[in-house]
């Protein structure tokens, strides 16, 4: 798909392109700790698995899907939010010792929901999207850029959501603990609706002569305000009619959206090619939404083509770009990038295509997808570790 083109740019690197930068700009540590958890992280359901944890305070499906959302999803968001953020004001985002400590807040938390610690855990998960909201606002507030406000209050949702996941945890919240997770991942589909129409069309028309990627205002609020109505519709209880009300037009809304962007010109670019297949799985996921509420087909489905499919592809097609291109680096996809987004958007393909196709082979399927899902994010750790952890090679600051 893309011949190989070297990590480092033919000219010789800045001086500056030695220092060690890992607490330089939001995207370095996240992009790193969120990648390296997402490998180990299939480690750890496997020793969860064996009963090797015994007293850990959140065990089975809902550490993992805990873990999967309000650990490694949400640690790529903050990173990039961090990073967009200083874009957008033209203020700064945390840096050094603020971003060192928001980083072990982090992993404090993936390391009390495997201990008896029930309330601390719950505390420090809660504490880490409100003071991450706190961090964003600070300078979005200074810009007055208003039209990023909504960032905040959606780290902020993810925060109640968290808790509320929690409280029902330890028995303080009557509510089922599923339903803090389906907010959350409400939320995270509204994230990635808003930046896929803001980046994909952009980067398609940059990267590819001609694309002629397009973005029409009815379809633009259509697609964002169905989305919206979702989270609403969930977040409040609605019943399942509500929902299937809601997916259907969404579907079509986010599908009429992505042929807007020209899908077939994308596979002149590697990089834009991995963000086009992953938006696909958007109204993927809204059909199986439906069709899992009709009893047709598992929910799980529903919900891994969303963080698999949808989720997986653009977090490793953004964390590609934005750490070559904020560390000076040429923005084109080279072989073990390639390799990256392939074992990434097979993981979601196994995971939701093969049970659907051959239900007596699930169980295969979801060794298979951990397989490729751990594999990919582990590749992007060790290879982009020695760019991450440096100074950019143009010597510019961030």
């Amino acid at each position: 798909m893309a011949s190989f083109i070297p990590l480092e740019p033919a000219q010789p690197p800045s001086a500056h392109a030695s220092g060690f930068a890992l607490w330089q700009l939001g995207f370095r540590p996240f992009y790193l700790l969120a990648s390296a958890f997402a490998a180990l992280s299939i480690a750890l359901w496997a020793v969860q698995f064996a009963g090797w944890l015994p007293r850990a305070y959140l065990q089975g499906p809902m550490w993992h899907a805990h873990e999967m959302l309000f650990g490694f999803t949400l640690a790529v968001i903050v990173g990039f939010l961090f990073t967009a953020g200083r874009n957008w004001s033209g203020q700064p985002t945390p840096t050094g010792l603020p971003l060192a400590a928001l980083a072990a807040l982090w992993i404090a938390g993936r390391v009390l929901v495997l201990t008896p610690f029930a309330w601390t855990a719950a505390v420090l998960n809660a504490a880490f999207p409100l003071a991450c909201a706190l961090a964003l606002a600070r300078p979005l507030v200074a810009a007055r850029n208003r039209r990023n406000y909504f960032f905040v209050g959606l780290l902020l949702l993810l925060s109640g959501a968290v808790f509320a996941f929690h409280l029902s945890a330890l028995g303080v919240l009557d509510m089922p603990g599923w339903l803090g997770i389906q907010v959350a991942l409400d939320a995270v589909l509204f994230i990635m609706a808003v930046m896929g129409g803001r980046v994909i069309p952009m980067f398609t028309n940059n990267g590819i002569s001609g694309a002629g990627a397009t973005r029409y205002p009815l379809v633009e609020k259509a697609a964002l305000g169905s989305v919206l109505a979702l989270l609403l519709a969930d977040a409040t209880g609605l019943p399942p009619i509500a929902g299937m009300a809601i997916a259907v037009p969404a579907a079509l809304a986010h599908l009429a959206r992505w042929l807007l962007w020209r899908p077939w010109k994308a596979p002149a670019n590697t990089l834009v090619l991995v963000l086009h297949v992953a938006y696909a799985w958007i109204p993927i996921h809204l059909v199986l939404r439906v069709l899992a509420l009709y009893g047709v087909v598992p929910a799980s489905l529903a919900t891994h083509a969303l963080t698999v499919g949808a989720a997986g592809g653009l977090i490793i097609g953004m964390m590609v770009r934005t750490s070559r291109g904020h560390t000076g680096r040429v923005l084109r996809a080279d072989q073990v990038d390639t390799a990256c987004f392939v074992l990434v958007l097979l993981a979601a393909m196994v995971r939701v295509l093969v049970p659907l196709a051959v239900p007596a082979h699930a169980v295969a399927a979801v060794l298979g997808s951990a397989a490729c899902w751990s594999l990919g994010f582990g590749l992007f750790a060790v290879r982009y570790w020695p760019v991450l952890t440096r100074a950019r090679l143009d010597g510019m600051p961030g």
